[in-house]
């Protein structure tokens, strides 16, 4: 194991192999508008979606390997219309959160800044601590950025948190590639209790390897309301099918 993330547990390798995937419990967070939703469905269905509800908070669940260990990933999509006000529905639940900004919206960049000082407090009284990715998104609207990749890698800095910046609607590798990210980190987070220092990776950056975690460390977490399959469309042109190994939950239109 690569000596950046410290040495690891040690587990008895003669003992029978445990056959039950980990659960890892991911909350995204920041002002509406900014692309929460839209963040994870494409992280769900490598699609970007062209209508939902702005008001719906739901959780999605997803079966993934992530560095070849197979992990439940839990999604809850929050809606908070007035900032981190009630915040203690997620604080709790969370493996990992990712805060979102949209780099073509200063305001939003300003409303995650909320977020990140709630988020501070908690992991100031709580151990192990919380691991934070803070993400910019809509990249593919670079030529209106109102926030730089500068202003992000400062923020992230101050936090001491991860910091990306992705497109939703365009690359699906560099958004899947973030949220793995999150559950290593949750991983890593639960066995050494510590933030990791803030690095920027940007969408061209974003698919280089990280050192994988010889015992994933996870949380009990509570089981989503009963959900359902949904059926998406490859396009608009072709037929029906079902989503691999993906539950949704209501709230969305996909296409």
């Amino acid at each position: 194991m690569s000596g950046i993330f410290g040495k690891g547990k040690t587990c008895n390798s003669a003992a029978a192999p445990d056959k039950t995937p980990a659960e890892c419990n991911l909350v995204l967070l920041g002002v509406m508008g900014c692309g929460k939703s839209a963040l994870t469905v494409k992280f769900l269905t490598k699609r970007f979606i062209s209508e939902y509800d702005p008001h719906l908070e739901d959780i999605y669940s997803s079966e993934e390997k992530v560095d070849q260990q197979p992990v439940t990933v839990r999604v809850m999509d929050t809606c908070d219309q007035e900032g981190p006000v009630n915040s203690e529905r997620y604080l709790s639940w969370a493996s990992a959160f990712l805060v979102v900004y949209s780099i073509d919206n200063m305001e939003s960049f300003k409303g995650c800044q909320l977020y990140l000082q709630t988020l501070a407090l908690h992991n100031k009284t709580f151990n192990p601590q919380t691991p934070i990715i803070l993400l910019g998104n809509k990249l593919d609207m670079d030529r209106y950025r109102q926030v730089t990749p500068c202003d992000g890698e400062l923020l992230a800095s101050r936090f001491g948190c991860l910091f990306f910046e992705v497109s939703a609607c365009l690359d699906f590798l560099s958004v899947q590639h973030v949220f793995y990210e999150a559950v290593r980190r949750a991983r890593h987070g639960g066995e050494c209790g510590c933030l990791v220092p803030a690095i920027y990776v940007s969408e061209d950056k974003a698919l280089l390897g990280v050192p994988s975690f010889t015992t994933p460390c996870y949380k009990e977490l509570p089981t989503p309301a009963t959900a359902k399959l949904v059926t998406v469309k490859t396009s608009r042109a072709q037929s029906k099918r079902r989503a691999a190994t993906l539950t949704l939950l209501k709230g969305f239109k996909i296409f």
